[in-house]
């Protein structure tokens, strides 16, 4: 679905066609030109033909008690993963992968051992969020929250995030408020500079995962043209420009990053050069992909307690979609087999 092919469809109409049509498609969730009575009978033919809504040969879908894992396949044969998890108080977040695969090589995450296909098109990830807003939408639920923490860094294709995060936000669009959409990055410099210049103030994250240069560079590759010291330098210019606090994301990975010495030298790090007031850690159990296994209970437990002793806020993400390979962040791009419960919205 290309919503710039919808304004060709619709250029020799009013103008106020077109806010028709993004109200039926953003707000009333229909699925077929069919059910938009409010247009003439030729429109609603032509938009059909030229500009169609139904996709659901493209989806399938694995479901656990907390968490949906659909696969989206796009016209071009290139399939991504998005998430649907239902938190414990009744919200629903959705977790939008922006690129097919990702070329950052982190050495944890199951997405990056299939290598990088593609960036993905505004319009394409906004059809992940349609998909999963039509589906709650009949149980009379909605969507709360937008993260983009799937398949993919977001800063590498910054434009069409950012485009994607406008409609989201938009009032013709989704009008899912700035505060319940955020966007993490594995520390893309450029991204986080610009990030703090646009008047949309999305939510930011860093997946930082270790605490110096020596082990993050083990483990993510990235850290080598972006280490810790200029990731944090930018996130101080976007702290002082936008007053917005910062998540540093940290998978607890057994053996690896979880030492005592690791949560001192993490909690130091962040408090030598940001406000405490605007900055904090979430600790991730990490799902396993085969490589590495999670850090215990007790181990995350002690961890916590040795960074909070310091004073820096942690917080601690529940661990959604273990069972069906769905933890955001480590999607790994893999089809549902034939032995897949399917279902349809």
């Amino acid at each position: 679905m290309d919503l710039n092919k919808l304004k060709m469809v619709l250029k020799d109409e009013p103008a106020y066609r077109l806010r028709q049509a993004e109200e039926l498609i953003f707000k009333q969730l229909i699925e077929d030109w069919s059910e938009a009575q409010s247009l003439p009978v030729a429109l609603r033919q032509k938009l059909k033909n030229d500009f169609p809504l139904s996709t659901e040969s493209a989806v399938k879908f694995l479901e656990s008690k907390d968490t949906v894992k659909a696969v989206i396949s796009f016209s071009d044969g290139v399939k991504v993963e998005t998430v649907l998890m239902r938190h414990k108080d009744g919200r629903n977040t959705i977790c939008v992968s922006s690129q097919a695969g990702c070329p950052m090589g982190c050495v944890f995450c199951a997405t990056g051992k299939g290598g990088f296909k593609r960036n993905l098109s505004a319009s394409e990830i906004v059809w992940q969020i349609l998909f999963f807003a039509r589906r709650l939408k009949i149980t009379g639920e909605r969507i709360d929250n937008v993260v983009f923490m799937g398949m993919g860094e977001p800063f590498l294709n910054y434009d069409a995030v950012m485009e994607a995060v406008r409609l989201i936000n938009s009032k013709d669009g989704f009008n899912i408020g700035a505060r319940h959409i955020s966007i993490s990055t594995v520390g893309v410099v450029e991204g986080i500079e610009k990030l703090a210049d646009e008047p949309i103030q999305v939510n930011l994250a860093i997946s930082l995962h270790a605490p110096n240069d020596a082990l993050r560079s083990r483990i993510v590759p990235a850290n080598k043209k972006y280490p810790i010291n200029n990731i944090l330098w930018a996130v101080y210019g976007y702290v002082k420009k936008t007053n917005r606090r910062v998540m540093f994301e940290y998978i607890m990975i057994d053996g690896v990053n979880d030492s005592d010495d690791n949560a001192r030298e993490l909690a130091a790090l962040i408090k030598k050069r940001l406000s405490l007031k605007l900055a904090f850690v979430n600790l991730i159990t990490y799902n396993p992909t085969g490589d590495f296994k999670p850090s215990n209970r007790d181990r995350v437990k002690k961890f916590r307690e040795i960074i909070d002793q310091e004073n820096v806020e942690t917080t601690e993400r529940y661990r959604f979609g273990r069972e069906i390979k769905a933890a955001c962040g480590q999607l790994a791009n893999r089809d549902v087999n034939d032995k897949t419960k399917i279902q349809r919205p």
